[in-house]
């Protein structure tokens, strides 16, 4: 079996590391962008993002990996054999990495029905395609900027909605796609269209790392991986584990992180400060928010988990497309939103149920 590069050993990046790891303790965010020249570890930090990851408990012989504990979020076929009284098994698996080419269709990636077996035998018959395959996995969409819209638009809507359902002829047939999409990219061979930009949860540009004394950390740790990947594997299994069990922990605690109105207020007022369109920026930044604080082991969001996450929910709604807006890039979007966040509107009375939470100010480099 290939070694995967661990997480941990990746150097520098920590916006693209963040935000890979929010999307792991929430999907519901809504996946993540990374745009940046080539020879950045994005894809590396994909693939190593999925093998740290915990197991996840799987009905043992479905084919679309439904959740035991989640029967609302079910197949068609497991809820039928639920409701004939079948007892249906449980095992556990690694979590599932799919790679989508450039070149699917449609059909290739949501699925097929076989309407010719259903007019002549009158048998449903389905064919899993790739969303099927990623449920409960990570999605990887390398140049993603290159894939067709449409489909694009399909992966979109099913990372959002977390369920693909298929409809011809009368005939429907609907299964879980709740997986953390990433899609890559390297701008100077294409931009995606706004619409589309939008659609993604958080979004992050890289670049090369100009520091020396990182360029020779980075050159150290891929000759010694090439030299024995296992052994060098090895050596960072611990802060892999470490890792790994902070993921799981939050994603235990997430749905029960709370916020307050002074919370939403200050959300709210940040979003509409800088003109943005829509809803979807406010509420991704809420439900990134309160991942962060689980990560962080916390059930309360405070004014530091908004103004680390904004950064990473806004700065693709912030160029020539959504907004209208001049390109501004990620260190000027961070200077805007430190001046923004944790400002208490004029005459606004603190909630006394949560008060505010004195924090530094949320840093460029962690």
């Amino acid at each position: 079996m290939r070694v995967i590069y661990p997480f941990t050993a990746i150097v520098g990046q920590e916006r693209m590391k963040r935000a890979l790891i929010l999307n792991a303790v929430d999907t519901r965010i809504g996946g993540v962008l990374i745009r940046g020249e080539r020879g950045t570890a994005k894809s590396t930090a994909a693939r190593a993002l999925a093998a740290l990851l915990p197991q996840v408990r799987v009905v043992g012989d479905c084919r679309f990996a439904c959740d035991p504990d989640k029967p609302e979020t079910w197949c068609t076929e497991c809820r039928e054999r639920a409701d004939n009284g079948e007892k249906l098994p449980i095992k556990v698996i690694r979590t599932p990495f799919i790679d989508l080419p450039v070149s699917a269709t449609e059909d290739r990636v949501v699925g097929t029905l076989d309407i010719e077996k259903a007019i002549r035998k009158g048998e449903r018959h389905f064919e899993p395609g790739v969303l099927a395959s990623a449920n409960r996995g990570l999605l990887y969409i390398d140049e993603v900027n290159l894939l067709d819209d449409h489909v694009v638009d399909i992966l979109l809507d099913s990372a959002a909605m977390g369920m693909n359902i298929v409809e011809r002829e009368g005939i429907s047939f609907s299964h879980p796609a709740r997986f953390i999409l990433v899609g890559t990219m390297n701008p100077e061979e294409g931009e995606l269209r706004p619409q589309l930009l939008d659609r993604f949860g958080l979004s992050v540009e890289i670049h090369g790392i100009n520091s020396s004394r990182e360029r020779v950390e980075i050159m150290q740790r891929n000759l010694a991986f090439e030299q024995d990947a296992e052994k060098f594997r090895q050596d960072w299994m611990e802060k892999e584990g470490e890792l790994s069990k902070k993921i799981e922990d939050a994603r235990q605690i997430v749905d029960s992180v709370t916020y307050s109105t002074r919370d939403l207020l200050a959300i709210a007022n940040m979003t509409a400060s800088m003109n943005v369109e829509g809803h979807r920026a406010d509420l991704v930044i809420l439900k990134a928010a309160r991942a962060q604080a689980a990560f962080e082991g916390r059930t309360r969001i405070n004014d530091f988990d908004i103004g680390l996450v904004a950064e990473l929910a806004l700065l693709h709604r912030m160029r020539g497309g959504p907004m209208q807006m001049s390109e501004m890039d990620a260190d000027e979007l961070h200077d805007k939103i430190e001046k923004l966040v944790g400002f208490k509107e004029h005459g606004q009375e603190e909630d006394p149920d949560h008060p505010s939470e004195k924090q530094e100010p949320p840093k460029k480099k962690l």
